[in-house]
């Protein structure tokens, strides 16, 4: 059983054994998964989903996958020699995005040495959007869960009333209210389940929903400063052709 769940019983068997039952039990963990119905079978198909995706989020989602220091050292040194091909062949051999972004934008630039600067900045701005959304993907299904894990556990809490109540109607022989309050102890399980996973997901969404925006906007960073190299370079180099056409035509 996984952490989230280890950490759903014990706040449940509080409850249980805070709230007066027919007999002296002692709650364990499946008798509590057994109160909250068939509801905790989807409830802990998420929580296992939620742990997975936390884990590949806190060994996905670091800097170094971006941009690092290293890479941008060597693509400015490449590109004040104007050697393109030269970081086209690092830029493939680098992990990071920014130097996904980088191969791209040279390969187009090289393949049409007429292209204007803004043409260029769309190319790395497309490619640039394009990892932001991969980003963000891979956190918005901590979003979902955070917002279908307290639904599932509302939906389990509202089928155990009916079902408290169905056995209160045709039980004569304990107490009415008795009954009730077990009856509903038990249906609350899923909701404090679905609670439980909902806020650990949304805790976490939280936090890495801030470390996208800080490594989007490094990246953002990064790619404005080597298309910005790109393009002063083209700038230069097209007045010298020209000066070179003016000449022969003279």
């Amino acid at each position: 059983m996984n952490w989230l769940v280890l950490l759903i019983v014990p706040l449940l068997a509080q409850a249980v054994e805070a709230t007066p039952t027919p007999g002296p039990t002692q709650a364990t963990l499946l008798q509590l998964l057994k109160a909250g119905g068939w509801v905790m079978i989807p409830l802990i198909l998420t929580s296992v989903i939620t742990l997975s995706l936390v884990i590949a989020c806190l060994f996905s989602l670091r800097r170094g996958t971006i941009v690092t220091r290293r890479f941008m050292e060597t693509a400015e040194a490449l590109l004040r020699k104007r050697d393109y091909l030269g970081l086209i062949a690092v830029s493939n051999r680098h992990p990071e995005a920014v130097a996904r972004i980088t191969a791209r934008m040279l390969d187009y630039a090289t393949k049409n040495p007429a292209a204007s600067a803004e043409s260029i900045r769309e190319v790395a701005e497309t490619e640039g959007s394009r990892v932001a959304s991969s980003l963000n993907h891979r956190i918005v299904y901590l979003a979902d869960i955070a917002t279908l894990s307290p639904m599932l556990g509302l939906l389990g809490t509202v089928i155990g009333l009916i079902s408290s109540f169905g056995v209160l109607a045709s039980n004569t022989t304990q107490p009415r209210p008795m009954l009730l309050a077990h009856g509903v102890s038990e249906a609350l399980v899923a909701t404090a389940s679905g609670l439980v996973i909902g806020i650990i997901a949304m805790a976490f969404y939280a936090l890495f929903r801030g470390k996208v925006a800080s490594m989007v906007s490094d990246l953002e960073s990064a790619t404005a400063h080597i298309v910005n190299i790109i393009t002063t370079q083209q700038q230069i180099r097209r007045p010298e052709r020209s000066r070179v056409l003016d000449s022969d035509e003279i």
